[in-house]
């Protein structure tokens, strides 16, 4: 199902939602890791972590009914499947972190061949495949530009001694395609259209 949409570009990327008990989860262990000394770290707002398939930026509402087109081709013969959410991580690593993740674990096979089907699919509409290879994760923090050695070392360094419960089940049987608006208050997300599995 698409909606109606307007003739301004839209920001949109193409993911796996989560469902609330995972964002609820979620939440709970970033409050277990901020501190108010950290404040040079950007928490991602659990509404909008997702298990990003592919970001596309700008694109005309017209491209909308061709990109679900896209993803439904891409979903063909594709099952329901189980992801497991596990294992605090940092790029670049722990002890000088920019970005806290959580990785993914579970049936990786399929969502990454999924991510590929994908990735190909669009290259018709003229979006450049993924030069980079596909790491699924979900960002948890941002650290921000500037930030000392010191204090990134500090940061890690909490992160690695807090004892935190990681393991949340995600049944993946459906892709959105999630329209992204960046506003003062943080990005809002909304769903412009959504490609069920079939069991």
């Amino acid at each position: 199902m698409v909606k109606p949409l307007n003739n301004q570009q839209i920001r949109s990327f193409i993911a796996i939602e989560l469902p609330e008990e995972v964002k609820t989860g979620l939440n709970r262990l970033q409050t277990e890791l901020k501190l108010p000394r950290h404040n040079f770290v950007k928490w991602v707002a659990t509404e909008g972590i997702h298990v990003t398939l592919k970001f596309l930026g700008n694109i005309y509402p017209e491209k909308v009914a061709e990109i679900t087109k896209v993803m439904e081709q891409a979903s063909q013969g594709s099952v329901p499947f189980q992801l497991e959410i596990s294992e605090v991580g940092a790029f670049p690593n722990l002890r000088q972190p920019r970005v806290l993740w959580l990785g993914i674990r579970g049936d990786i096979d399929k969502l990454v061949a999924w991510q590929q089907r994908i990735d190909s699919g669009l290259v018709p509409l003229g979006f450049a495949k993924e030069t980079r290879p596909f790491t699924p994760h979900l960002t948890l923090a941002r650290l921000r530009e500037g930030v000392s050695p010191g204090d990134r070392r500090d940061f890690g360094e909490l992160v690695i001694k807090t004892p935190v419960e990681v393991n949340f089940k995600v049944n993946v049987n459906s892709l959105s395609l999630i329209k992204s608006q960046l506003l003062p208050g943080g990005a809002v997300y909304s769903r412009l259209a959504e490609v069920k599995l079939k069991s």
